[in-house]
């Protein structure tokens, strides 16, 4: 792009000019700001006339200048301003300057201490492409607007953009489309639309899916941000919609990526050489299109914008079988629809008073088809697999309704007040219809039937399934799925008020966020039987699982918030926040509360050459998460788990279920079991949590620099540490409370609601549980010792940030490399390892055993990190971008079975004997003690390979349209790279097998994106 200020700037002033337009994007934003808007910020003489204007909108602004020679414009709405200074004598300067979200941009008339500066002479004009170094500003943020965003080829959805930023990371694949930030598991994110909170509560694992196209900027907070910003500890996405303007706009477009031009993953092998899944065929395409149109309603009054969206994927798998002989496996046919639009209203009522409406829907609908699966013969094992037998489709609906309404009031010179109120109602429906018109669908029910077939799963050792045939039924969903009736719905109200007050500008506000859910699981077809053997000797195993509540999470926080401009160059700032945390189970009664969390802030930035070329700025701040609801499906409401063990005397030829169960004396589970005091009936609220529970937090620190390093290249480094003080889980041992009956002459009664097996409490301090130890009704209050429940939680994150950003007359590019650790004994709110999803109740601290060998490098922990992404015009009709990212790889585990499995977790511990030499066994841990054990420490099971995803693109404007028609192809992953990006991690079966887990320990079970090429025709009128 040719830069508009290169024939405007003197050569004397060309670098003070410039620095108004180079910095950046990689540390931008102010601590006293909204979450939806920008402020201009500068100097003058005092008594002189400011006046701010939007052209697109007609809205304006006017302030006088104060004694000290400063003057601030607090919540604009994000675009193009004029700022225009006039003098007593009548006569004015006029400057333009681009506000993006959450920034300041600096417009000084005279310089610091009052002197006059040549500067009144200049317009300088923003770049949409560029951010200005923000002195103001103590966080580390990046801001990608939509034109930089159709610049690079990078997929449009909100979390390819965010993992744009330095210390962003993409989360294992068993999470879905979801960003690390900072070490922090992909569960401690926030996400915001026009300051409307977007996440989906439940597990913190979704996100609202606003069309891309309505999308004006994306902000991506890493780090550092004020008080203002809660509920998360790692990063925010801060999402702002386009808007209308007095020019009437309208346009379509359609991105199509033809299954013609797609790569696929590679085959999969089992480490003997035999192929078990054929992937060549995993294949599909995916297409988007789009209109909108925006104008005034009332010329300089009311606007509005509108955008409708339609999307169409469909995905074809086509897997092998568990053993890849026979019948086995399932492979699908996805397609997915995805109706979406999005409105947004703009009210100038006054020079005073704003009022804005934003609504959008983001439903989608999944229809899966499955199929089974020929993959060969033991005579021919490497025979390409055929679908056959249709078994049924699985219907899953997601997405909902948004709206929210804000109001801005620019009540005096110095004070703006800002109210918001929003709710946003969600679908998650699952269920299924079978081949023969069953429909499986789980009404909430924990003892009821469910329709449909039981899940079959066969856990033979391989040399038996080859033998006789894996045992496969008639279940084709594979999983456990939820009930047609899950829905989310979030209630949002917060008030933020701005007072500029002298040197300090103080900012406060209240925010409410009420987020209430209903949930129910259970497995296909009601129940679960696994096939297994112990000492040769045949069994299986009978498990219920099924859950079904409505809960809520109601919260509250403070913040007060005061950015002291010190000195004319050197802002110091002070965030305190306090949040309020009540969790509800399934009868509306609190379980667990966290009144007044403290999280206090500090931070600094210092312009050192006083004219916005050299910053050095640094931060503290504490952060914390609350529990998400999920917890109280199952820790807090009713729930069933029942697990027990038979021997049979045949199967259902067409079920495949056990017939003629009977007594197993020799098995783990002879009795009925209830796992988790999970018999069906509600749990006493009082018997969840210790009654020491804290509040969890961790600790941030970041210091760092930026400058401008020439008239075209800005660049800083920043070193950031986290650590994680205080967590909250759940353990599950019950053997304490056991003894604790024991030697006080208590009956042991388990099965009974004012018992819980598991409890929340905080990893590394004492637990003091209400237990009904002996079904009494009475509770009694036993205090576990620490050291007795298991090690304290932690986890760091040690980084250091290289970021720069280039502006030449065509040619942008913008880019980091990261060096970073992240240790510890715990990734967070889910465990990336095994791909639990169970967001805040993990398996990290169920039992002591789980925790021998888990500290370690975590899944997050990727060494080093290279991104580069820019764009070359090459002409007013052709430009080329390219975006690269170069990444090592993620640390492995083996993981398997500790001694006789002592808490029955089977193959959950850090501990296997996989021959591998890279086991690095620690003779010292206390786990090598029972039956020669083999501690495998976290993270010492060596590497995955480094990775490198090139993509390039081509855009082509014709000049015959004036600029309004365009043509794109987007290449992604140009030299396909295929390096694994998650790999099978259990050295030992179920059972303890490390031979049977020879064949698939350490095979991959997701790879890189395999190229494929996105068109794309666009209109604007």
């Amino acid at each position: 792009m040719r830069n508009p200020k290169s024939s405007l700037v003197h050569a004397s002033i060309k670098r003070t000019a410039l620095s108004l337009a180079l910095g950046a994007c990689f540390v931008g934003g102010v601590q006293a700001q909204t979450n939806t808007a920008g402020v201009v910020v500068g100097r003058a003489t005092s008594g002189d006339t400011i006046t701010v204007t939007n052209p697109a909108t007609g809205f304006t602004r006017t302030l006088t200048v104060g004694a000290d020679g400063s003057y601030r414009f607090s919540a604009l709405p994000t675009g193009q301003y004029t700022v225009t200074r006039k003098l007593a004598d009548g006569t004015s300067s006029t400057r333009n300057v681009t506000v993006n979200v959450g920034t300041s941009s600096s417009v000084d008339f005279v310089a610091a201490g009052g002197g006059a500066t040549t500067l009144d002479a200049v317009t300088v004009t923003g770049s949409s492409f560029i951010n200005p170094i923000d002195v103001n500003s103590v966080e580390s943020t990046t801001i990608l607007t939509s034109e930089q965003i159709a610049k690079i080829p990078v997929p449009r959805d909100v979390t390819s953009v965010a993992l744009l930023a330095p210390g962003t990371v993409r989360g294992d694949a068993a999470f879905g489309n979801m960003a690390s930030f900072g070490g922090s598991s992909v569960a401690e994110n926030q996400f915001f639309i026009n300051g409307f909170n977007i996440t989906n509560s439940f597990k913190n694992l979704n996100f609202a899916q606003i069309p891309y196209e309505g999308v004006a900027e994306q902000q991506i907070k890493t780090g550092g941000y004020g008080a203002e910003f809660g509920r998360s500890t790692g990063g925010v996405v801060n999402l702002i919609t386009k808007r209308g303007s007095n020019e009437f706009k309208a346009g379509g477009n359609i991105f199509w990526s033809p299954k013609s031009l797609s790569e696929t993953n590679p085959n999969l092998y089992y480490n003997n050489g035999q192929l078990v899944s054929d992937n060549s065929k995993d294949n599909g395409w995916a297409a988007t299109s789009a209109v909108w149109a925006s104008g005034a309603l009332v010329k300089d009054k009311l606007f509005a914008y509108a955008l409708l969206q339609y999307g169409r994927e469909r995905i074809e798998s086509y897997p092998g079988s568990a053993t890849g002989v026979g019948f086995g496996g399932s492979n699908f046919s996805n397609e997915i629809k995805s109706p979406k639009w999005l409105v947004k209203l703009d009210w100038n009522i006054n020079d005073s008073n704003i009022l804005e409406f934003t609504g959008f829907s983001d439903r989608s609908k999944n229809e899966i088809a499955y199929y089974r699966t020929q993959f060969g013969t033991a005579a021919s094992p490497s025979a390409k697999p055929l679908r056959s037998d249709y078994q049924g489709t699985e219907y899953i609906e997601e997405g909902g309704e948004n709206y929210v309404l804000k109001y801005t009031g620019y009540l005096t010179d110095s004070f703006t007040l800002s109210v918001l109120a929003g709710q946003g109602k969600t679908k998650r429906s699952d269920y299924a219809v079978t081949a023969s018109g069953i429909r499986e669908a789980f009404a909430g029910n924990l003892f009821g039937d469910v329709p449909g077939c039981p899940r079959v799963i066969d856990s033979r050792p391989q040399a038996v399934q080859q033998a006789t045939g894996t045992i496969v039924g008639c279940n084709f969903i594979g999983a456990i799925f939820g009930g047609p009736n899950n829905k989310d719905q979030r209630d949002q109200y917060r008030i933020d008020a701005e007072w500029q007050l002298g040197d300090h500008v103080i900012r406060g506000g209240v925010d409410i966020d009420n987020f209430k859910t209903t949930d129910s699981n259970a497995d296909e077809g009601g129940v679960r039987y696994q096939y297994a053997q112990s000492g040769g000797r045949d069994f299986v195993r009978r498990t219920y699982f099924r859950n079904a509540a409505t809960v809520e999470v109601n919260q509250r926080a403070f913040y007060l918030e005061d950015t002291w401009n010190i000195t004319d160059n050197f802002n110091a700032y002070l965030g305190l926040r306090w949040d309020t945390f009540d969790n509800k189970n399934g009868l509306g009664q609190t379980f667990a509360k966290i009144d007044n969390q403290f999280a206090p802030r500090l931070g600094f930035s210092w312009d050192v050459n006083g004219d916005s070329t050299f910053k050095v700025f640094g931060n503290a701040g504490r952060y914390a998460l609350p529990l998400t609801a999920n917890v109280a499906i199952r820790g807090a409401s009713a729930s069933r788990y029942e697990i027990q063990d038979f021997v049979y005397t045949s199967i259902d030829p067409t079920t495949k279920a056990p017939i003629g169960l009977g007594e197993c004396s020799f098995c783990s589970y002879p009795d009925q079991f209830f796992a988790n005091n999970e018999f069906g009936v509600a749990k006493d609220p009082n018997a969840i949590v210790s009654q020491n529970l804290e509040p969890m937090y961790q600790d941030e620190y970041i210091l760092g620099f930026q400058a401008q390093l020439t008239d075209n290249l800005s660049g800083g480094v920043r070193a950031i540490y986290r650590d994680l003080k205080r967590a909250i889980d759940d353990t599950c041992d019950y053997r304490p409370i056991q003894a604790y009956a024991e030697e006080n002459g208590l009956e042991f009664n388990p099965y009974n609601p004012g018992f819980a097996f598991c409890h929340l409490y905080n990893p590394g301090s004492d637990g003091i549980f209400n237990v009904d130890v002996d079904g009494d009704g009475t509770f009694e209050r036993i205090t576990i010792p620490a050291d007795v429940l298991g090690p304290k939680a932690k986890r760091t994150y040690s980084a250091i940030e290289f970021f720069f950003e280039g502006v030449w007359d065509k040619f942008f590019l913008q880019g980091s490399y990261t060096y970073s650790k992240s240790k510890g004994n715990t990734e967070g709110g889910v465990k990336s390892d095994i791909g639990q999803a169970d967001t805040g109740t993990t398996q990290d601290f169920d039992y002591p055993e789980l925790t021998y060998g888990s500290f370690g490098y975590l899944p997050n922990d990727r060494r080093h990190s290279l991104k580069l992404f820019g764009n070359y015009e090459i002409n007013d009709q052709w430009s080329v971008g390219a975006n690269l990212l170069v990444q090592s790889g993620r640390p492995v585990n083996c993981i398997g079975i500790y001694g006789d499995d002592p808490v029955h977790y089977r193959n959950s511990y850090f501990s296997c004997d996989s021959g591998n030499p890279a086991d690095n066994v620690d003779p010292t841990h206390p786990g090598n003690t029972n039956n020669g054990t083999t501690i495998v420490p976290r993270g010492t099971a060596g590497r995955l390979p480094w990775s490198t995803t090139l993509d390039l693109n081509v855009s082509y404007a014709p000049s015959f349209a004036d600029g309004k028609l365009k043509f794109k192809v987007d290449v992604f992953n140009v030299l396909n790279s295929d390096k694994a990006t998650s790999i099978n991690e259990f050295g030992e079966t179920t059972t303890g097998s490390p031979q049977d887990a020879a064949l698939t320990y350490r095979t991959p079970t997701s790879w890189q994106q395999p190229r494929f090429v996105r068109l794309m025709v666009q209109y604007d009128f």
